[in-house]
């Protein structure tokens, strides 16, 4: 790999402020890397070389002149194929929508624009964002950098596969019952997704998150500065902050952390990934953190409730859409969708207040302990073609128990890498902080990089 795209975002500004590396040179080599890799793996939708040398080269222009417009000017990236950017289609990953140029900038490719950044693609994402997969009806099959027979989990599947595969530092994706962090472990990579409202997004809907999937936890933190700005469109937006994103520093002798390894319900975590978070638990026990057993936070009950309330929305989004256009949605995700007709309102409204108690129970869990780790995948991977861990459209859920509470909760979350399986694919570890403790979480997770010596390794793309 170019020596260029193992540097943070910090080291890259630093070489464009000594003017030892234009935005120009530094795109260049992550091009190339799209060119070697990205034939394998499918990451990509809307990208656009020649428009990120025009902005590359506009930037260079303002770091010439010491006129740089905020922290990620200059720096390439991308967006969920969901974040809609103003002129492009947001096919939301289904040959089902029609392609129709959108009339603005969703908030966090606002943001991006406004310091700079160079947006080169948008990332595949499943049909309507409603798997863990990179199978899709309307993008090229997306597969795991680590093993091109594998699967890259979802929704944030291309995010994760250009992650891991070095498209650049930074990567957007978002997380609805843990689309940023169930990819991120299993592509190695470290997801951060923030409390509700921390990152502005449209639509909003309950749970709805958005937030970096990157290499280190630095560049993730890096990026909040610029995320984090407020936007009126989503009712949730928090106030503007000043908080030091890249403070790091962080005592955990006398915090209470619970090591959740029993998600309640689901597929239960394999023994290789179970020992992989114990392992990451003693080292947060030797650095003095007091590591406490807890149980589960979610019950069979409101996992069923919430598969009952999103079949309804889903189904309600697209019960007037023609036969003809519905036929051609990812079967899988049809034949789940179709359940909802069956749902009746007053159980749907069930469903959703099961959302409710899961709030109830993240919230007294969080009456005994500082922060909570836990598998984010119950599994090591799965077969690329699949679209879930279960593939069975019955139990489309089963694998996102240690996720998806969180969102209900509106509490901030992180996958880092915690470690490989006998196969060679990686295994994350899920870091939950209470809510709006979004700098607690990034420092927790900094910390364990630190302790655990970070990635060894990435991967590299098959030579011909």
């Amino acid at each position: 790999m170019n020596e260029l795209l193992t540097l943070t975002i910090r080291q890259v500004r630093t070489l464009f402020a000594e003017k030892k590396l234009s935005p120009l040179e530094y795109w260049r080599a992550v091009e190339e890397r799209i060119a070697a890799f990205e034939p394998h793996i499918a990451a990509l939708y809307l990208y656009d070389p020649e428009s990120a040398r025009a902005q590359a080269k506009i930037s260079g222009e303002r770091w010439m002149k010491g006129e740089t417009l905020g922290p990620l000017d200059g720096i390439p990236l991308t967006l969920k194929e969901l974040i809609a950017t103003k002129g492009d289609p947001v096919p939301l990953g289904t040959k089902a929508v029609e392609l129709v140029p959108a009339p603005a900038d969703a908030p966090i490719a606002a943001r991006c624009r406004e310091d700079g950044a160079v947006i080169f693609a948008k990332t595949t994402c499943p049909d309507y964002g409603m798997l863990s997969s990179g199978l899709s009806s309307f993008h090229k099959l997306s597969r795991n950098p680590w093993d091109l027979s594998q699967n890259p989990g979802g929704s944030s599947a291309g995010a994760s596969a250009a992650a891991a595969a070095g498209f650049g530092p930074l990567h957007i994706g978002t997380d609805i019952g843990g689309s940023v962090r169930l990819p991120a472990g299993w592509t190695g990579i470290f997801g951060f997704k923030p409390s509700q409202g921390r990152i502005p997004v449209d639509p909003y809907y309950v749970g709805r998150c958005a937030g970096p999937m990157t290499r280190t936890v630095e560049d993730a933190a890096f990026s909040m500065a610029t995320l984090s700005r407020p936007d009126w469109r989503d009712g949730t937006s928090l106030p503007p902050n000043d908080l030091d994103w890249l403070d790091f520093d962080v005592d955990v002798r006398g915090l209470k952390i619970g090591l959740m390894l029993d998600a309640g319900t689901g597929l239960a975590a394999e023994q290789e990934v179970q020992d992989a978070v114990v392992a990451a638990a003693r080292l947060l026990e030797q650095a003095g953190a007091e590591i406490v057993p807890v149980g589960p936070v979610i019950t069979r009950a409101m996992l069923d409730g919430l598969d009952n309330f999103w079949r309804a929305r889903f189904w309600g989004d697209i019960e007037a859409m023609p036969q003809a256009r519905r036929d051609t949605i990812l079967p899988y995700i049809y034949d789940w969708a179709k359940g909802g007709a069956d749902v009746s309102g007053v159980d749907a409204v069930r469903g959703f207040n099961q959302t409710i108690e899961m709030r109830k129970t993240c919230g007294k869990l969080f009456t005994t302990v500082d922060a909570v780790i836990s598998p984010t995948n119950p599994i090591v991977s799965y077969p690329a073609e699949w679209a879930s861990p279960t593939n069975d459209p019955a139990a489309p859920f089963e694998h996102i128990a240690f996720t998806v509470p969180w969102n209900m909760s509106e509490q901030p979350a992180s996958s880092i890498n915690c470690g490989f399986s006998r196969s060679g694919m990686p295994i994350g570890l899920q870091i939950v902080g209470p809510r709006y403790a979004d700098q607690f979480v990034l420092k927790l997770s900094k910390l364990f990089e630190t302790l655990s010596g970070g990635m060894p390794r990435w991967p590299e793309p098959p030579v011909a």
